[in-house]
């Protein structure tokens, strides 16, 4: 191992080694379930806000973005930041304050089935189920997606077995998350954001430095046709100018939908201290996140020009999504100092991955034991038990996302997208309607889940096949055929009791 390597490990264990601290320290605030999964809703503002987005953002951020407009130019990877960015400010200015209020109000519920099946007094838990098992459909294989990204990082970086280092990272993500719940998550969450928002900045500057200034990344890019538009994409096959339809502008902003519907991000804003202090947390997780976009679809842009220019390799394909990997061990070759920042950034990376995957682990976990098997673990067991039991469930979900993640070929992209599409359309119709429609009833949020799940699927693999105008991301179908659904079930079946109604007003 090189002397580049040794100084990149030793950055990387210290980072890993912080994670497992921060998760022995949160354990001693973890009294019961409530603390486990939802921090005894005790987040700070920042910390609500940062851990939402790091959560959000996993390592799409720093290796599918900067790939995309490494390959294709700005306007695939800048209309879905687009997306991105108006999802965030939007669910962040409408829905945090309210969801934290009426989930407080309705039973004080700790997780998001829950919240359904309390808001509606679904006495017999039908939806608390139901959405639970969308949960675990949905986020087993996208826990497994992280551990996955870990794993390749660590095999390429090292060359090492890629079994033995996925469940390595796997180790690490499920001992400081097992520890110290929900409020362990959220803490390192915290923490990763800012490693991440290092590693853009160090590779940011060095990319620009190397590739021989700003004018030359920018004529490099213009040399390029379509390369630099928002309505035309760059081919790098044929090297030509290929036009960027409407349709395909409307599928990558769709992507902000999905935002009303992810429970790990949801839970964030359920948990803060303080329902006032959501203005500043909206303030800060937008502008971090416009920024970071931003900076890693310039790095991709700048990427291609350090290619041009001869300092890296030429990447086509999937080898794309590496380019960050790429500039990291460049810059490790030019002494200690640069090995070490190299480690930070490659730690970024890891950080993006694991921060998603804490929180996808800890939500399926809560919709097994908590919405599946909580009568039961309540009946049966005391505080202490009941706190064991969550931690069982926990370290069982992550054995099956383990053993998902065990083939070194599996599509991570591809997951994280499926994954997206149909969390937006199973809960973020049902989120909405349940917050700002008093004639929403219980049928109708069951009719919006059922139809939204299986409309991703069936688009997905049915309907977009055909291409065309069909060619649409699935989440905006699913989306439009769930919210249908609800309004017109809702509408014809009974209307919800008064003391629903009363209580929607008193939120």
């Amino acid at each position: 191992m090189t002397t580049e390597h040794i100084c990149i490990m030793i950055a990387i264990i210290v980072y890993l080694s912080a994670m497992l601290y921060v998760g022995y320290r949160c354990s001693k605030n973890n009294h019961d379930t409530a603390d486990f999964y939802l921090g005894g809703r005790k987040l700070g503002p920042l910390v609500t806000a940062m851990s939402a987005e790091a959560s959000d953002m996993s390592s799409w951020l720093l290796m599918g973005l900067p790939g995309l407009a490494y390959l294709t130019g700005i306007a695939d990877a800048g209309w879905t930041a687009i997306g991105l960015a108006i999802g965030t400010y939007v669910n962040w200015k409408i829905v945090a304050k309210r969801i934290r209020r009426y989930t407080h109000v309705a039973g004080n519920s700790i997780t998001l089935p829950s919240f359904f099946s309390n808001r509606y007094r679904d006495s017999r838990r039908i939806l608390q189920s139901i959405g639970a098992v969308f949960i675990v459909i949905f986020f087993i294989p996208y826990t497994a997606s992280g551990f996955a990204a870990c794993g390749k990082l660590f095999s390429s970086l090292f060359g090492v077995n890629y079994v033995a280092a996925m469940l390595i990272s796997a180790v690490v993500i499920v001992g400081y998350t097992t520890l110290g719940g929900f409020l362990a998550a959220s803490t390192t969450d915290f923490i990763q954001s800012i490693i991440m928002s290092i590693a853009l900045v160090i590779v940011f500057i060095f990319g620009i430095n190397v590739a021989g200034g700003v004018p030359a990344v920018i004529d490099n890019a213009q040399s390029l046709p379509g390369y630099l538009t928002m309505t035309t994409t760059y081919d790098p096959v044929s090297g030509t100018e290929q036009p960027y339809p409407l349709i395909n502008i409307v599928s990558m902003i769709a992507w902000g939908l999905g935002y009303f519907g992810m429970p790990h991000i949801l839970l964030r804003f359920m948990a803060i201290e303080d329902e006032n202090k959501l203005a500043l947390s909206r303030r800060v997780a937008t502008t971090w996140v416009v920024i970071s976009l931003a900076v890693a679809v310039l790095i991709g842009v700048i990427g291609l020009a350090m290619s041009d220019a001869g300092a890296l390799a030429v990447l086509s394909g999937s080898d794309s999504e590496t380019i960050i990997v790429q500039i990291s061990d460049l810059l490790s070759k030019y002494g200690i100092l640069p090995a070490l920042l190299a480690g930070t950034i490659l730690a970024g990376i890891l950080a993006s991955t694991m921060s998603t995957a804490d929180s996808q682990l800890l939500a399926a976990s809560s919709a097994v034991s908590s919405d599946l098997l909580g009568s039961i673990l309540a009946k049966a067991s005391s505080r202490k038990n009941s706190m064991f039991a969550d931690r069982i469930t926990l370290i069982l979900i992550s054995v099956i996302a383990a053993f998902l993640a065990s083939d070194p070929d599996s599509s991570v992209f591809n997951i994280v997208s499926f994954a997206w599409a149909g969390f937006g359309a199973v809960f973020g119709p049902v989120v909405l309607f349940a917050l700002f429609w008093r004639r929403s009833n219980w049928q109708g949020a069951l009719a919006g889940m059922i139809s939204g799940g299986a409309m991703v699927f069936i688009w997905k693999y049915l309907v977009r096949p055909l291409g065309g105008a069909w060619d649409i991301y699935e989440l905006l179908p699913a989306f439009l055929v769930s919210s249908a659904l609800i309004v017109i079930v809702s509408l014809i079946t009974e209307a919800p009791p008064q003391e629903i109604i009363e209580e929607f007003d008193k939120v």
